[in-house]
C-alpha cells in the first residue's frame, strides 16, 4: 500500500520544479511524448493533414514565383500569351492552396475533438478507479479544472501544433531556398535580421515557461474556489458571510489575473518585435533591393517577390512562437493531467482477486487497525463479528472511528494493519466491484443524482422494471409521498435533490438499497438529520430493508438500534463494550450512560 488517504505519485509537475533549465526541457518532452500517445491512434488522420499542410505551402511558395515571371518576362517582353498561362497557374495555385488549407483544418478539427474525447474519457475513468481517500483529500474543482481546462490547452498542442510546427518549417526552408536560389547576396542581407529573432525567441520561452505554468495553477485555484463557494451557497447565506466570501473568490480572481496578465505581456513585447523585424526585414529588401536594381544587379520582378517571401518568411515565425506559447501553457497542463494520471489508487485489487460469488454474510474484524495520517491511529487492534443475517449497531461519541469502520468494511480504506475477513476471507481476496455489487449503503447525507425518481432508485439495478422500483419505493415506505408529486416516479429531481426535503431523500436512498437486495447493508445514522415522524417512516422502512440481511448500523440516536442483535461501544478508536441493549443497559455502562443522557436531552428539548 503506498500510503493511507493518498496513493500519490511524485507526478512529472513536482520534477520539474525540483530541475534546471535543461533538465526541465528533458522532463518537458518526457511529457509531451506520453501526451503524443493519444494521438497515435489517429495517425492516418494526422499524416493525411501533415500532406495537406505540405501542398498548402509548396503552392502557396508558387505564388511570389508566378509574380516574378508575369513582371519581369511576361509584361516586360509584352508576352500576351505567356502572361495568360501564368495568370491560369497563378489562379490554380491560389486555389490549391485554400483547397487544401480547408481540408487540412477540417482533419484537424476532427482529430482535436477525438483526442478530447479520448483524454478527458480517460481522466474521468482513472477517477473513479481511485479510492475515496482521493476524493476525500482534493478539490473538486481543482480536478474539474484538470479535465476541463487543462485538457482543451493539450489538446490545442497535440491536434494543430505538429501539423504547424511541420508546415511552418517546410515553409521557412521552402522560402530560404527561393531566396537564396533567386539572389543569393539579397537573401543574405535580408536574413541579417535572424540573429535578433533568435536571442528575442531564447528570451522569451525563458519567461515563458514559469508564466504559463503559474497561468494554469491560478485557474485551478480559481475554478476550486467557485466550486467551494457554489457548493456551500446555503451556509454561506445563512450566516451572511458574502462579503468574506466574495473577498476570498477576489484574492483567487486576481491571482489568476495578475497570472494571466504576466504571461500575454510577454507575448505583448514579443510579437510586436516579431512584427519590427519583418518590418526591418522588407526596409533592407527595398533599400538594398533598390540599390542593386539602380545598378542593374537584379529586377523589379526580384524585388517584388523578395518582399512577397519576406512577408511570408515572418508568418511561420509569428506562428512558431504563438506555437512555442501553446507549447508551454499545454506543457504545465500535461504536468497536472499526469501527475493525476499517475496517481496510483490507494486501494487495488490483488492480482490473484476472485470475483465473490453469493455472499453468506459473516463479518470479521480481527485486531483491525487504521491510521488516516500516519501516527494517527484512529482505530486500534478493533476486533467484532457478525454472523448471517445480524444487525450490528455501532454507537459511541463523535470521532470515536465509527465511520471508519464501515468506510474499511466498504473497501474505501485499507486496514493499516490486522484483518477484515467476509464469510471467512480477507476483504483483500475478493474484487472490490464484485463485493460492492453485493453492498447497500445509506448515509446521513442521501445523494441523489439529477434525472427522475424512478432513475435514482433504479440507479444501482438499471435494468429493474418500474414495477420493481414501485415496489421498492413501496417497501422503503417512499410510495405515498412520490405519488402526491405532480409527475409521480417521473418527477425531476434538482441537482442534489433540493426540491425534496431530507426525510424524502432518505426514504428514496433506502428505496434505492431495496431494489438491490444487498446481502451486507451498511447505514450511516440513517434517522439523525430528519424529524420525530419522518424518523418514524424511516424507521419502518428501514426494519424492511434489515431483514435477512447482514446490516451494520451507526447510530447517533440510540433508541433506533435497541433491537439489533449485538451493540458494539467504541471511544478512542478502541471497542470498550458490547452486548445487547439490555445486557449494556442492566450495569453501569457507557452505554447506559449514553443513552440516558440523550435521553434527559430529547426530553429537555420536548
Amino acid at each position: 500500500m503506498i500510503g493511507v488517504g493518498g496513493g500519490q505519485a511524485a507526478g512529472p509537475r513536482g520534477l520539474i520544479q525540483e530541475m534546471g533549465g535543461h533538465e526541465k526541457a528533458t522532463i518537458q518532452g518526457h511529457v509531451l511524448r506520453r501526451l503524443f500517445a493519444f494521438v497515435v491512434p489517429y495517425w492516418k488522420r494526422l499524416v493525411l493533414a501533415l500532406v495537406l499542410m505540405l501542398v498548402t505551402t509548396g503552392s502557396g511558395l508558387l505564388v511570389p514565383y508566378f509574380t516574378r515571371a508575369i513582371i519581369d518576362v511576361n509584361i516586360a517582353q509584352l508576352d500576351t500569351a505567356g502572361l495568360g498561362r501564368n495568370v491560369v497557374l497563378l489562379g490554380l495555385a491560389l486555389l490549391l492552396t485554400y483547397g487544401a488549407a480547408s481540408g487540412q483544418s477540417f482533419l484537424l478539427s476532427v482529430l482535436g475533438q477525438r483526442v478530447l474525447f479520448d483524454l478527458r474519457a480517460k481522466l474521468f475513468a482513472h477517477l473513479q478507479q481511485l479510492s475515496v481517500a482521493y476524493h476525500d483529500r482534493h478539490i473538486v474543482g481543482v480536478t474539474v479544472s484538470r479535465v476541463m481546462n487543462d485538457v482543451v490547452v493539450i489538446n490545442n498542442l497535440l491536434s494543430e501544433g505538429i501539423v504547424t510546427l511541420v508546415g511552418d518549417t517546410v515553409l521557412l526552408g521552402g522560402i530560404v531556398g527561393i531566396m537564396l536560389v533567386m539572389e543569393a547576396r539579397l537573401a543574405l542581407i535580408t536574413f541579417a535580421v535572424i540573429p535578433i529573432m533568435v536571442l528575442a525567441t531564447v528570451l522569451f520561452s525563458r519567461r515563458a515557461r514559469v508564466a504559463f505554468r503559474e497561468t494554469r495553477e491560478s485557474v485551478a485555484t480559481l475554478v476550486g474556489s467557485l466550486a467551494e463557494n457554489i457548493g456551500g451557497m446555503r451556509v454561506i447565506q445563512s450566516y451572511a458571510q458574502e462579503e468574506k466570501s466574495q473577498r476570498q473568490f477576489q484574492r483567487s480572481n486576481q491571482e489568476n489575473r495578475e497570472a494571466h496578465v504576466r504571461a500575454v505581456s510577454l507575448s505583448f513585447v514579443f510579437m510586436p518585435t516579431m512584427d519590427f523585424l519583418g518590418v526591418l526585414a522588407t526596409a533592407i529588401v527595398l533599400v538594398a533591393g533598390g540599390l542593386m536594381a539602380i545598378r542593374g544587379s537584379v529586377t523589379i520582378g526580384v524585388i517584388v517577390a523578395f518582399m512577397s517571401y519576406v512577408g511570408r518568411f515572418f508568418l511561420p515565425i509569428r506562428e512558431i512562437s504563438q506555437l512555442f506559447t501553446t507549447l508551454q501553457s499545454a506543457s504545465a497542463g500535461g504536468e497536472r493531467v499526469l501527475e493525476l494520471l499517475d496517481t496510483v489508487p490507494a486501494v487495488v485489487d490483488a492480482d490473484d482477486a476472485i470475483a465473490a460469488g453469493p455472499l453468506k454474510g459473516r463479518v470479521d474484524f480481527v485486531d483491525v487497525g487504521f491510521s488516516y495520517l500516519h501516527n494517527v491511529e484512529v482505530l486500534k487492534g478493533v476486533s467484532l463479528s457478525a454472523r448471517p443475517g445480524e444487525t450490528i449497531a455501532i454507537v459511541g461519541p463523535t470521532g470515536a472511528g465509527k465511520s471508519t469502520i464501515t468506510n474499511l468494511l466498504c473497501r474505501f480504506y485499507e486496514a493499516s494493519s490486522g484483518d477484515l475477513l467476509i464469510d471467512g476471507r480477507n476483504i483483500r481476496e475478493y474484487t472490490a466491484a464484485s463485493l460492492h455489487k453485493q453492498m447497500g449503503y445509506v448515509s446521513q447525507d442521501p445523494i441523489l443524482f439529477p434525472g427522475t425518481i424512478a432513475e435514482n432508485i433504479r440507479y444501482g439495478k438499471p435494468e429493474a422494471t418500474q414495477s420493481e422500483v414501485e415496489a421498492a419505493a413501496r417497501a422503503s415506505e417512499a410510495h405515498p409521498f412520490i405519488s402526491n408529486l405532480s409527475n409521480g416516479y417521473e418527477t425531476a429531481i434538482y441537482e442534489g435533490g433540493v426540491n425534496l426535503s431530507v426525510g424524502q431523500r432518505q426514504l428514496l436512498s433506502i428505496a434505492r438499497a431495496m431494489l438491490v437486495d444487498p446481502r451486507l447493508l451498511i447505514m450511516d445514522e440513517a434517522t439523525s438529520s430528519v424529524d420525530t415522524v419522518t424518523e418514524s417512516l424511516i424507521q419502518r422502512a428501514l426494519d424492511q430493508l434489515l431483514r435477512d440481511r447482514t446490516a451494520f448500523v451507526i447510530a447517533h440516536r440510540l433508541t433506533t438500534v435497541q433491537n439489533a442483535d449485538r451493540i458494539y461501544v467504541i471511544d478512542h478508536g478502541e471497542i470498550v463494550e458490547q452486548g445487547t441493549h439490555r445486557e449494556l443497559m442492566s450495569g453501569a455502562t457507557r452505554y447506559r450512560g449514553l443513552y440516558e443522557k440523550q435521553f434527559v436531552d430529547e426530553a429537555g428539548e420536548a
